[in-house]
């Protein structure tokens, strides 16, 4: 027995290539990990520290459900510091299980069952399912690959119809790691304005960037702060996937449904790991930039290896940490080269078809390993389908 919204979700192919992986090294294989979007950093420790310390000192009990008012008031700090935006850390800001709970929230907290919402295609898995949980409608837009992965605002508003709610935006992408542009962007927010849109903007990828790119707050642009929903977290640029702190920012009438929602799920996220964010946005970001300058490196080399192997097509990503190249002259699909890369040369990667439709003749390459194993990698690649 199972809901309807239930019989709708698909398996998490990121997860089911993972575990095979795993399956493999047990029985003795090596495997490269390039299918899983985390830092393969440790968290730096002083952030390690602050939640040791926070057990140590007995706070380790609930919290309030927004979250200890410490880290809301990090977090306000800041977009105030880097954004020059307010946001009231009582009423505004919610701190969620990461920015998947945050997605989710929104969502179902915002939208009603019938109503549509605008997802970009290639897209973060969650976000068709987190559409089908509400009963809503996920309508793909086109990341135009050949603008880098960017939104075409004239697509967009040619789908949008009397049931169309909500626009969510991911910058920079996973899994393109395309960035949107200024003046797309500032097309989306008059779009946006006009059509009455909810934004729900998904920045989690926002300090992981790489020159001349440069990242743009949605709710900064004019006119979008009292109907955008800014999510975002600490998994990422400070390699924290595994402690779950992610943060929801809007005004009050937004959050508030978003927070009682919240409330019911999970109470509050961990009280001691809070401590840790708080450290986090406050302490020292050194190892933190260090990190995404050892990313660049490996994008710079990597992106131009990809390209250079039989059949794959590859530009250099603007941001986050993955490749999505076409695979398309190899003649296979995503699902059957990924399938054939881990089998035979050791090679984890996730089929381009799990991003969306428009994933297909693709597949996604997290360089979230050493450049030794990167360089390793791609020699085992290249014996694969050297052979197609």
């Amino acid at each position: 027995m199972q809901s309807i919204s239930a019989q709708r979700l698909p398996k998490q192919q990121i997860r089911i290539m993972f575990d095979r992986a795993r399956e493999l090294e047990q029985g003795g294989r090596k495997i490269i990990h390039l299918e899983i979007g985390r830092p393969d950093f440790d968290t730096p420790p002083h952030i390690v520290e602050a939640a040791v310390r926070a057990l140590r000192d007995g706070k380790h009990h609930y919290s309030a459900n927004a979250g200890i008012l410490e880290l809301r008031q990090a977090v306000a700090n800041k977009y105030r510091n880097e954004y020059g935006m307010s946001y009231d850390p009582g009423s505004e800001i919610v701190i969620t299980n990461g920015v998947a709970e945050g997605v989710f929230l929104a969502v179902n907290a915002l939208l009603n069952p019938g109503d549509q919402v605008l997802i970009p295609d290639p897209r973060w898995v969650n976000y068709a399912p987190d559409a089908f949980t509400a009963l809503t409608e996920p309508v793909s837009y086109t990341l135009v690959k050949e603008e880098g992965f960017q939104p075409d605002p004239e697509e967009i508003a040619s789908l949008i119809t009397p049931r169309t709610r909500m626009l969510l935006l991911a910058s920079p992408s996973n899994p393109t790691g395309g960035v949107i542009g200024p003046e797309v962007f500032e097309q989306l927010a008059r779009l946006a304005i006009e059509r009455d849109l909810v934004v729900v903007s998904d920045e989690i990828y926002e300090k992981i960037i790489y020159p001349p790119a440069l990242h743009i707050c949605a709710a900064s642009l004019e006119g979008l702060r009292e109907r955008t929903i800014v999510l975002n977290g600490l998994s990422k640029f400070y390699s924290m996937t595994g402690w779950r702190l992610g943060f929801a920012l809007g005004p009050q009438t937004l959050i508030d449904p978003i927070l009682r929602y919240h409330q019911y799920m999970i109470t509050s996220t961990t009280t001691f790991a809070q401590w840790g964010g708080v450290m986090a946005l406050q302490g020292d970001q050194g190892p933190s930039l260090a990190m995404v300058e050892k990313f660049r490196k490996r994008r710079d080399y990597l992106a131009d290896a990809v390209d250079r192997l039989p059949g794959f097509s590859c530009t250099k990503p603007s941001g986050a940490f993955y490749l999505f190249p076409s695979i398309a002259e190899t003649g296979l699909s995503g699902k059957e080269l990924s399938q054939l890369l881990l089998e035979e040369a050791g090679v984890a990667t996730v089929a381009g078809e799990h991003f969306g439709r428009r994933g297909a003749g693709h597949i996604r390459i997290s360089y979230t390993n050493s450049l030794e194993n990167l360089k390793e990698a791609v020699e085992k690649i290249q014996a694969v389908t050297r052979t197609l």
